[in-house]
């Protein structure tokens, strides 16, 4: 679904703050570790849960979802008209979670360095969700197609980096990451024998740490 997006008519006389950006981490690194044997928990905050529903509930549950997507696009319209911004509003449902973005126009300071105001943008957009539909949400926002392109990046890192822990058959730590692009690297090497990742660390700097199977 798409909605494009007008410039604002109306003079806004205080200019608009956008939240404070979270600390940037550096692009994923690859460091040698040391293997890790205290059992750290690998399922971070946006990972799938496992879930047994029949076929009403996945229907209802469908619907959530979908509303989820209105309530954003609605809020992320304001958003634009506010900023004075163009942009056209995409809204899909991918697996369990809403799926938004923000394509068009200049939208280079949306995003912000490393994706910080993007994931700003995408917190408050999210709480905005749970307040219309009282449901928690794990909405996932795009802007400027940059999740996308990290989704990329992080696909071919995580592949590489299997390849290499599996034939070295020495642990690999990543550099800290946030939770999409942790579960991202986890999907990538979740496919890859002989390997398996972790999660160490707390926030802001949890990473993915890669080990060979036992």
């Amino acid at each position: 679904m798409s909605a494009p997006q007008q410039p604002a008519t109306t003079d806004l006389d205080d200019p608009v703050d956008l939240p404070d950006a979270d600390e940037a981490s550096d692009d994923p690194v690859v460091e040698p570790v040391d293997p890790v044997t205290d059992g750290t928990d690998e399922a971070d905050e946006d990972e799938d849960e496992a879930q047994d529903e029949d076929d009403e509930e996945g229907s209802s549950g469908d619907d959530l979802l979908v509303r989820e997507g209105d309530v954003a696009g609605d809020y992320l319209e304001r958003l634009l008209d506010i900023l004075d911004k163009d942009g056209d509003i995409d809204l899909d449902v991918e697996g369990d979670r809403a799926s938004v973005a923000i394509v068009g126009g200049r939208l280079g300071d949306l995003i912000g360095p490393d994706g910080a105001t993007l994931e700003a943008l995408q917190e408050l957009t999210r709480l905005a969700v749970a307040q219309s539909t009282g449901v928690r949400s794990r909405l996932m926002l795009d802007i400027g197609g940059f999740r996308a392109k990290r989704r990329a990046d992080l696909t071919a890192l995580g592949s590489e980096t299997a390849k290499r822990v599996a034939q070295s058959r020495q642990p690999e730590r990543l550099s800290p990451m946030n939770p999409f692009e942790r579960k991202v690297v986890h999907d990538v090497i979740a496919g890859v024998a002989g390997v398996r990742s972790e999660s160490e660390g707390e926030e802001p700097n949890r990473r993915v740490v890669v080990l060979p199977d036992k």
